[in-house]
């Protein structure tokens, strides 16, 4: 059943709430929970559903993701038909120089790709959203509600509202209203990833491009919530957004409880990354590590607790590192 669905991840965002973070590179491989690329969750989401081929629309900064992502064979992707497929922006237009202004325009942008989609049915979703997700599911209440668009979202709310979308879900179980970015929450939370048809997709799309309608959610979700069939499908699973500094240090740190662990990396679901092929960390002896995510290839001399070390972190003898993010090849000397 899955091989009527295509992915479209969109990897264009650089999010300026989340500054050094993305100074060289865009949100979708910021490094979290150790060795991962926040890309990695979405990617393997779609694998584990059983989906082959994967468009992954980026702009501009995407050196470290094309670093990252390569030819796909990680996530047994790298194939001679289909496969993953890097979408810049060839199809965009000089008259609107800069970043995509939303999804629909970035869609615009690789219209030629959409029109040669092998399969029937289409998942768009984010690349900045850490989250384990049954795609299978999904798609399964998509067919069986007869919906033209159904939409991921939770009744947890977790990110700030002047980011995100909420929906109202009616009687019915249809959504019969959404709210763009509002001052507070009010709903079940947007997770922006949607399933809808290939000839769907593109006929919104042209619709979109016509009247110069670059958002989705402004473009397509409020103007035809009456018109479309748009169901919800409520994941109350952990989800992460990174949307500032001081939320990718907070979600970082959830990742030290076994419970959220859990949620994210699931044995039947797993979550894919670049194989580095890196040594197994070293711990000195008298080297204390508590309560810690640490990744391969680091070297443990001193103490380290409640902390994620990515790879390559070297914590010489006699420092102590407590309640820290380290990023890769982090060196904390003696004494520090």
């Amino acid at each position: 059943m899955m091989n009527q669905l295509h992915g479209i991840i969109f990897a264009y965002l650089s999010n300026p709430d989340l500054r050094e973070l993305t100074q060289h590179r865009n949100t979708c491989s910021i490094p979290y929970g150790g060795r991962y690329r926040v890309v990695d969750f979405m990617l393997s989401n779609m694998v584990n559903a059983g989906i082959s081929d994967v468009g992954l629309i980026v702009h501009a900064n995407y050196q470290s993701l094309l670093d990252h992502v390569g030819s796909g064979k990680d996530w047994d992707l790298s194939r001679k038909h289909g496969g993953l497929r890097i979408l810049p922006p060839f199809g965009y237009s000089g008259r609107r120089e800069g970043v995509y202004r939303g999804r629909m325009d970035a869609l615009a942008g690789v219209r030629s790709y959409l029109q040669y989609i092998r399969q029937d049915y289409v998942v768009l979703a984010g690349g900045d959203l850490a989250v384990n997700l049954p795609l299978n599911d999904i798609f399964e209440a998509h067919i069986r509600n007869d919906a033209d668009i159904t939409a991921v979202c939770t009744s947890r709310p977790m990110g700030s509202p002047k980011d995100c979308d909420y929906f109202t879900i009616g009687a019915g179980g249809r959504i019969t209203d959404v709210l763009v970015h509002p001052p507070i929450a009010q709903g079940c939370e947007s997770l922006e990833v949607y399933i809808l048809s290939k000839q769907l997709l593109l006929s919104l799309v042209d619709h979109c491009a016509a009247h110069n309608i670059p958002s989705f959610s402004t473009g397509v979700l409020q103007p035809m919530v009456d018109a479309l069939k748009i169901f919800p499908y409520v994941f109350d699973g952990y989800a992460a957004r990174l949307q500032s500094v001081a939320g990718y240090f907070a979600r970082s740190m959830e990742l030290l409880d076994p419970q959220v662990r859990r949620q994210l990396f699931v044995p039947e679901r797993p979550v894919r990354t670049k194989d580095r092929s890196d040594p197994s960390t070293y711990y000195g002896p008298g080297s204390r590590a508590v309560n810690s995510l640490v990744a391969d290839g680091c070297i443990i001399e001193g103490e380290v607790e409640n902390s994620i070390l990515f790879r390559g972190v070297r914590v010489e003898k006699g420092a102590k590192v407590s309640g820290c993010v380290l990023m890769q090849g982090t060196a904390v000397q003696a004494g520090a």
